[in-house]
């Protein structure tokens, strides 16, 4: 699952995920053409990286205009009982080139857990930090397909599956890919990720190294301008060990998604994504509800200036 902004929030013993994400178209006229009425856009106006919910698209902006972006997703149920966690990130996007962006932010949290027989831990404030990195490969206006290369290493304070205190470090290795299927009105993205963590909690107990392996799909349809609705599919799994060692247990997700414009500058998405297939090792049942949750929200907000 890839963390909030920053692509890691350590999740139950080594349920780290990469949360990849496909092609996203976004409307608001595209970084390089705010000014642009909404009701004007055109094919090459479209901005794709946040068209897809968890999904994203291969788009950077460009060099002079930077973004601010608050992204909060929510984790619901587990096999372990009552099960609430948000996860909220504050990045700003700076392009340095036309190919190449960096994206500095930091993290908050905020769980509600409680087992059987045991008191609810009910906990919340700030995470930690990420450092977003963008390559642009190939850009989807000249070639085929657009493609980008993502790197994100993350620093936590909070145990993503617990809510205790713990040092975590991860990393969230991607490749990005889009294409406009029809030209500024079907938007399709695909995205392969990889992540890897290291979890110490803060009580004695040992370090728990995990890692990740996902796969997603997304679709994304101009209802009317500066207004798209879609729907996407992610497959995940995730290992103890940092480089894909012991499978723990996988998951499917689906879900739709939507994005909207809110103004020549400013733009929302909101995506719903429930777990209709998995399994967890040595664990009976037919979804894995104990690295992965039953279902996850996501809401991003951001704005260019």
């Amino acid at each position: 699952m890839r963390f909030p902004r920053p692509s890691f929030a350590p999740h139950t013993s080594g349920a780290v995920l990469a949360c990849l994400a496909i092609g996203q178209g976004t409307p608001p006229a595209r970084a390089q053409s705010l000014p642009t009425a909404i009701e004007n856009l055109t094919p090459g106006d479209l901005d794709s990286e946040h068209l897809f919910g968890f999904t994203e698209g291969s788009d950077l902006g460009v060099p002079g205009e930077a973004e601010l972006e608050w992204e909060t997703s929510g984790r619901l149920g587990r096999r372990l009982g009552r099960f609430l966690a948000i996860d909220s990130g504050l990045a700003v996007k700076v392009p340095l080139t036309a190919d190449f962006r960096l994206a500095p932010g930091i993290t908050f949290n905020a769980h509600d857990i409680g087992t059987p027989g045991t008191p609810v831990r009910t906990t919340g404030g700030f995470n930690g930090g990420f450092l977003e990195t963008r390559l642009r490969l190939l850009d989807r206006r000249t070639a085929p397909f657009g493609l980008t290369l993502g790197i994100v290493p993350a620093y936590g304070t909070v145990d993503g599956g617990t809510g205790a205190p713990a040092r975590s470090f991860g990393t969230d290795v991607g490749l990005l890919a889009d294409r406009e299927l029809i030209p500024g009105t079907l938007v399709a993205a695909v995205n392969l990720g990889f992540a890897v963590s290291s979890t110490r909690p803060a009580v004695p107990g040992g370090q728990a190294l995990a890692s990740g392996f996902e796969a997603a799909g997304a679709l994304s349809y101009q209802v009317r301008p500066g207004l798209f609705a879609g729907a996407e599919m992610r497959y995940a799994r995730t290992y103890d060990g940092p480089a894909l060692d012991r499978l723990a247990g996988e998951a499917v997700y689906l879900g739709p998604t939507l994005y909207m414009t809110l103004s020549p500058r400013a733009w929302a998405s909101v995506a719903w994504n429930v777990q209709v297939a998995g399994r967890a090792v040595d664990e009976p049942g037919a979804l894995d509800l104990s690295s992965f949750d039953r279902h996850q929200m996501r809401l991003r907000v951001g704005y260019s200036f």
